[in-house]
């Protein structure tokens, strides 16, 4: 028989768990829209882009599926209050890490999109840091199981 007394969750926990959700199912709809991307879509893309598109390594689109899937699991085991989201954010951050990295020393990326496109993924990276940071002080606090 399991003991433990777990605690009743904040407001400030039911939301950034929320947004959690919400930001994670942008980053699923946006690896769906680039994955599905059209023709017509892809012919509004200049032709350096294009060409960083068709030679993109599989390990950066796999680690980007990872990366949305498994971030998105976390942050609905984190409403669950279950303790799996912890090692789930773990996952989501080391694809993220891992499809940077792929995307800076594999491809021209940087040269063809320039450095405001690092912008976003260093705030992912930034979030993603959060997100570990905040579910384990939620198991701390007794609101994970």
């Amino acid at each position: 028989m399991n003991d433990r007394i777990y605690a009743q969750p904040t407001r400030g926990f039911w939301i950034v768990s929320s947004l959690t959700l919400l930001w994670n199912l942008l980053g699923v709809a946006a690896y769906l829209l680039q994955v599905t991307a059209s023709p017509e879509a892809l012919n509004t893309l200049t032709e350096a882009e294009r060409n960083l598109r068709s030679n993109m390594p599989g390990l950066v689109t796999g680690a980007n599926a990872i990366a949305v899937f498994s971030g998105s699991l976390a942050s609905l085991a984190l409403l669950l209050r279950r303790t799996w989201a912890i090692p789930l954010f773990v996952l989501s951050l080391l694809a993220v890490l891992a499809q940077l990295a792929a995307t800076l020393l594999l491809t021209d990326a940087f040269a063809v999109l320039g450095a405001p496109a690092l912008v976003l993924p260093v705030a992912i990276v930034l979030i993603g840091i959060y997100l570990i940071a905040f579910s384990r002080a939620a198991k701390r606090q007794g609101y994970l199981f």
